[in-house]
């Protein structure tokens, strides 16, 4: 932080259109690598709850449980490794090492005989993740200005999400030839789709090794401390906000499993996530332009208002089908908040401190995984062995939409401070 002037935050309309060819090197080898890498995890984690209940018969709250485990396992490493990056002032490698981790740690789903293996499996996936997030999302912030910062977080989470399609596709037609209509995902299917998935896992890892650089450190910066409040109040009152709606936003195993337990057969359930990640990718990235002309918390806003009406409408949901229309219209939440949210972090931080504040900011959030879905699954199924069995499937989603509504008016009502730039 210093006492010069503050910058104008991008919180208001910019005046001028992004320009595609500007975006450096770094943005598209990020996301090419983001790319690669979910192609080969959402082959896997989309039917993993599938894999979980019709294979190894694994009861809701248990799969609520491993996922909980598995993304706040990763927290700390998230916040360590934004700290380390700009102590080191470096972000490259970290986030290399981390993706290489969750590469290694995929041929082990293949040899998964129970719910315990497929947690420490699961772990070692989103302790990789957790290496990587907050390095990554500081090399994008650091390798482009303000201007077009809503553009190239847009991008990322287009190929990203683009990434996912594919991942979605190769698992479906898998299952498709496997199976054809069988309801229930097989052992040996499951596997076939964790072999594939290793080839773009490697890709992934290469991709950002040979492609991506560290942008240069042109002025002295004095190392990180990491704390909140040296993170500034805009930061800490947008963490609150965020942290309200992430608490009803648990893992999205319980989407497929409502659509199972709605109706869908594995193949109808691969065929709605192609659907959500094709919409997904298609409002990424006009979605984060757009930010960088409107503002960032007008997207944001609107996207937790429609995650709000679509969770109500997956409580409410009758038929499978339903909830395909409904998984659909998720994406138009993601498309519009999520890369926008990670886009305003560089809003309201200082450069110096971009790494830091990414790693609070994931981590807080993969804290929030875990009780977000071990609330969902003790509020579907309750407790069994203790006489308790929930609320039933609905329960988790108007939960979930509550929160989200209340989220949505706290964002209405704040207004973030402009922040002091080295840049």
């Amino acid at each position: 932080m210093t006492d010069e002037q503050p910058e104008t935050l991008n919180f208001e309309p910019a005046n001028h259109k992004p320009a595609w060819r500007s975006l450096p090197r770094n943005v598209w080898a990020v996301s090419l690598t983001s790319f690669f890498m979910d192609v080969s995890t959402e082959m896997v984690i989309n039917i993993l709850p599938l894999f979980l209940s019709n294979v190894l018969g694994v009861k809701t709250n248990i799969i609520g449980l491993i996922e909980g485990i598995a993304e706040a396992t990763a927290s700390l490493l998230k916040a360590f490794s934004g700290w380390l990056s700009d102590k080191l002032r470096a972000r490259k490698w970290l986030a290399v090492a981390g993706y290489g981790l969750s590469a290694l740690s995929k041929p082990f789903f293949y040899v998964a005989n129970s719910w315990g293996v497929v947690a420490g499996v699961r772990w070692a996936d989103r302790v990789g993740k957790g290496v990587r997030t907050a390095p990554r999302d500081a090399l994008v912030a650091d390798s482009i200005d303000e201007q077009h910062r809503g553009l190239a977080f847009g991008l990322h989470r287009a190929a990203d999400t683009g990434g996912a399609v594919l991942g979605l596709v190769i698992a479906l037609i898998v299952v498709w030839m496997a199976q054809r209509g069988n309801m229930l995902l097989g052992r040996a299917t499951f596997q076939t789709v964790v072999l594939i998935s290793l080839v773009p896992a490697f890709l992934a890892v290469l991709s950002l090794a040979i492609g991506a650089q560290d942008v240069p450190v042109r002025e002295k910066r004095e190392a990180p401390v990491v704390s909140f409040r040296g993170l500034g109040q805009s930061f800490a009152v947008f963490m609150v906000i965020v942290s309200i709606f992430d608490l009803g936003n648990s893992s999205d195993a319980f989407l497929v499993l409502r659509a199972s337990e709605r109706g869908l057969n594995v193949v109808q359930v691969l065929g709605m996530l192609v659907t959500f990640n094709v919409v997904y990718t298609l409002l990424s990235t006009p979605a984060g332009s757009l930010s960088d002309r409107v503002g960032r918390r007008r997207l944001i806003i609107g996207g937790w208002l429609i995650y709000a009406l679509i969770y109500f409408g997956f409580a409410a949901a009758r038929t499978g089908w339903h909830v395909w229309v409904l998984y659909a219209m998720y994406g138009a939440y993601y498309g519009l908040a999520y890369g926008t949210a990670k886009a305003m972090v560089a809003d309201i931080v200082s450069p110096e401190l971009r790494g830091t504040a990414y790693g609070a900011y994931n981590a807080v959030l993969g804290i929030l995984d875990f009780p977000a879905s071990l609330i969902a699954g003790l509020l579907w199924s309750g407790i069994p062995s203790l006489g308790w069995h929930g609320f039933g499937p609905s329960a988790p989603f108007f939960f979930g939409g509550a929160l989200a509504l209340i989220a949505a008016v706290l964002m209405a009502v704040w207004s973030p401070c402009p922040v002091a730039s080295s840049e």
